[in-house]
């Protein structure tokens, strides 16, 4: 069972959301402004955070960035705007995913469901060998394998795809693919990523329309498609 905070000044949606969680087996904690948010947050140390964007007394993206200095536990921002600049900022300052409101409940669950069966391994000591339809990657000797073939890769080819791959499912941004990649001292055009990216399929041979690995999140960045039951 997992302890899961909902922060959201909506009633009815504490109130259904909560209700879902606790028939899914969760504890549920709530709180409806963001300095009560953040104050429920340290006093319950929740295992995964559902966090409104548009919040009294403190907005989502504050809450988000103090969660941040303190935890890494995985949160889910809520937005009911749909905006290229929402979504960016939220991932920026530390969000793991995001949902446009109204949102469907199979959706979220689900999402919580993949984000609690990742949460072990951010917590820890990054993965040093990830298998997922077909290819292999193996970070402790940097290979790659696309059923059971060796793919060459370039260095910062490799180290993109081991970053994504690290995290199954997570929605990377490019500014945070640049800094976990290229270095926080990083000053080129962001748009390195989509080429590196796009060589990355070409290598893996990937379709971007139909992708089996590299997933684009468009107007935010690129994940790691996960295994699908």
């Amino acid at each position: 069972m997992s302890r899961i905070l909902i922060v959201d000044d909506e009633t009815n949606l504490r109130h259904t959301v909560g209700y879902a969680l606790r028939r899914e087996g969760h504890e549920v904690a709530t709180a409806d402004d963001g300095e009560k948010g953040l104050e429920v947050f340290r006093a319950t140390k929740p295992d995964l955070v559902i966090l409104d964007l548009m919040l009294p007394r403190m907005d989502g993206l504050a809450v988000c960035r103090a969660i941040r200095r303190e935890s890494d536990v995985p949160v889910i921002m809520l937005t009911a705007r749909d905006t290229e600049l929402d979504t960016v900022v939220g991932l920026e300052v530390g969000a793991d995913d995001y949902l446009t409101k109204p949102f469907s409940m199979v959706e979220l669950i689900a999402r919580i469901r993949a984000m609690l069966r990742r949460a072990a391994p951010r917590h820890g000591t990054p993965p040093e060998r990830v298998e997922l339809r077909g290819i292999a990657i193996d970070v402790a000797r940097r290979r790659v394998t696309v059923e059971g073939a060796e793919v060459e890769l370039k260095p910062r080819e490799f180290d993109l795809l081991a970053h994504l791959a690290g995290s199954p499912g997570r929605v990377f941004t490019r500014e945070q693919l640049l800094a976990a990649v290229w270095g926080l001292d990083y000053a080129g055009d962001p748009r390195t990523v989509d080429t590196h990216v796009k060589t990355l399929r070409e290598r893996l041979s990937d379709e971007a329309e139909r992708p089996r690995w590299i997933e684009t999140v468009r107007g935010v960045g690129y994940r790691f498609r996960e295994e699908t039951n």
